[in-house]
């Protein structure tokens, strides 16, 4: 009496598990007919029992996936296993599902046993990412080619003003400042050209997602950059305090760290007040062993109530300047976190400004 209620207990609840279970649970002929299917089969496919059970599996199985399923329900017929096959069904309302089926198959009945998860929602999510990803690598495949286009094409007439640098006779010019500007513009361009010439080369050897790291100076990267922008710093009467004892050498990107000190240098004395030269300090320190390069100005500086987490975004002017494209700081920003660094600001309107820039460890 005991075994015949254990034994009924155990169908009833069988029969419950059949009955309840969100997955799709299918019995299937080797002639590839439904035998036996759980009501989430045609809750999901909105076909009635009566209608999956009338015709071939394939009938309802995507077009493109009829094939591959034929062959893989072939392989089933010798005994062979199944674990996360995916395809597409349609249903009735013809939206497309994606199931993953793990089936194993009983030769004596010529039965195939399957439990198949609604898979679509995942699918439209890769489906969506992938979409991105192409259309990411499309811009970044037209943001290289029109760098390469600038870059290289900004060389000639760059040359072309070195050539007539080269060309001046300066023992005709009798004024020194006038002598003295022509050697700083003829300097300028000339650095300017190897600038382009080692973008170039960077562009050419690197496909811009594993930039070279190097032991860099501080102050021989800080150097090269205000000799290039020596005209701009000397027009501006700015004052540049410079203070690298903490640490001078660091591992980083050669163009980027350049790049860097060039756009948050020239920020400050384009965003200085009208009311006063420039004043810029840069120093390291070190804090809690992560080493921070510090560069502040004595500016028109920021409402930080209202720019927020958007001064580093792309095309983004918080002040009335002409020459202001809102690219400096954005720049600057994927320069550092590109390489796992961080960058902070802190200002306070006709306060100046303070960028503290955190290295990766």
């Amino acid at each position: 009496m005991k075994s015949l209620k254990y034994n009924l207990d155990t169908s009833f609840k069988l029969e419950l598990f059949f009955e309840l279970s969100p997955d799709l649970l299918c019995i299937a002929g080797y002639d590839g007919y439904f035998k036996r299917i759980n009501p989430a089969v045609s809750k999901l496919l909105g076909y009635s029992d009566e209608e999956l059970y009338a015709s071939p599996i394939n009938d309802f199985v995507h077009e493109e996936d009829k094939h591959i399923t034929n062959r893989v329900r072939d392989e089933l017929t010798k005994n062979t296993s199944l674990n996360n096959f995916e395809n597409r069904y349609i249903a009735k309302n013809g939206e497309v599902v994606w199931l993953s089926w793990t089936s194993f198959p009983n030769d004596d009945h010529q039965l195939i046993f399957a439990i198949a998860k609604n898979i679509t929602h995942k699918k439209i999510h890769e489906e969506e990412r992938n979409t991105r990803l192409t259309n990411l690598t499309k811009v970044n495949k037209s943001i290289k080619q029109a760098t390469f286009r600038t870059v290289h094409d900004l060389r000639s007439p760059v040359n072309n003003l070195i050539a007539i640098f080269n060309l001046l006779d300066h023992s005709k010019v009798a004024d020194l400042k006038t002598t003295e500007l022509l050697n700083m513009l003829k300097l300028a361009s000339e650095d300017l050209y190897l600038t382009l010439n080692s973008y170039l080369n960077d562009l050419v050897k690197h496909d811009g997602l594993n930039e070279q790291i190097e032991e860099l100076s501080l102050k021989e990267t800080l150097d090269s950059v205000i000799v290039s922008i020596k005209a701009l710093i000397q027009t501006s009467k700015a004052t540049i305090h410079i203070d690298f004892s903490e640490f001078d050498v660091i591992h980083f990107n050669k163009a980027y760290l350049e790049s860097i000190f060039l756009n948050l240098i020239t920020n400050s004395i384009k965003y200085a007040k009208p009311d006063c030269y420039p004043i810029i300090s840069i120093i390291t320190k070190q804090v809690k062993s992560v080493n921070q390069l510090i560069i502040s100005d004595n500016g028109l500086g920021f409402d930080m109530e209202i720019v927020k987490d958007k001064v580093f975004g792309l095309n983004q002017k918080f002040h009335d300047h002409g020459d202001g494209k809102g690219i400096g700081l954005y720049l600057v920003f994927n320069h550092i976190t590109n390489l796992g660094g961080r960058i902070n600001l802190d200002s306070k309107v006709n306060e100046g400004s303070t960028f503290t820039i955190s290295f990766k460890s």
